[in-house]
């Protein structure tokens, strides 16, 4: 076995298939919402939950979006920057570990998507629009899902007895 695949099975990075599942759903949903939905004309599916095809050139909640264009890559160099820190750490975690390698390649697969559509199209893709009553909640989409739910775990994890680290 070789330097590399031997990689694969003994570390966090047998967990990078799951990565490449959250980028391939994001891309695709994402190219749905371009083909189905007119930019900005919500499509109720049931109240507090309309889908809403938005483009978004800044960081979460729209961060900087209207900040000129530099921004672009400022994101795209962050977003680089933690896959390859993310892509470090796997490596080092043992093949016992579980929960945070999971963690772990949700935020990659999620920081990845989002990365592609800001170096491919110049703005992420949004189209997930929740609200209760007036209050909206900035629109989103599969990648920014999985970098929530991988941080969750990731602060979930902070708390949990240190067996295999």
């Amino acid at each position: 076995m070789g330097a590399r695949s031997h990689l694969f099975v003994v570390s966090g990075w047998r967990w990078l298939w799951l990565a490449l599942v959250v980028i391939v759903l994001d891309q695709a949903t994402k190219q749905v919402a371009v083909a189905l939905l007119d930019p900005y004309q919500p499509v109720p599916v049931f109240p507090g939950f309309n889908f809403t095809l938005m483009f978004n050139t800044g960081a979460a909640f729209s961060f900087l979006a209207a900040a000129g264009g530099w921004q672009r890559w400022l994101f795209a160099a962050i977003a680089l920057g933690v896959s390859i820190f993310i892509l470090m750490w796997l490596r080092r975690i043992p093949r016992a570990e579980v929960w945070l390698p999971i963690a772990l390649v949700l935020i990659l697969g999620g920081a990845l998507g989002n990365l592609w559509d800001r170096i491919v199209l110049g703005h992420v893709v949004d189209f997930i629009d929740l609200y209760a009553g007036d209050y909206r909640w900035p629109a989103f989409n599969v990648a920014d899902s999985a970098i929530s739910v991988g941080a969750v775990m990731l602060v979930i994890d902070a708390f949990r007895p240190q067996r295999h680290r």
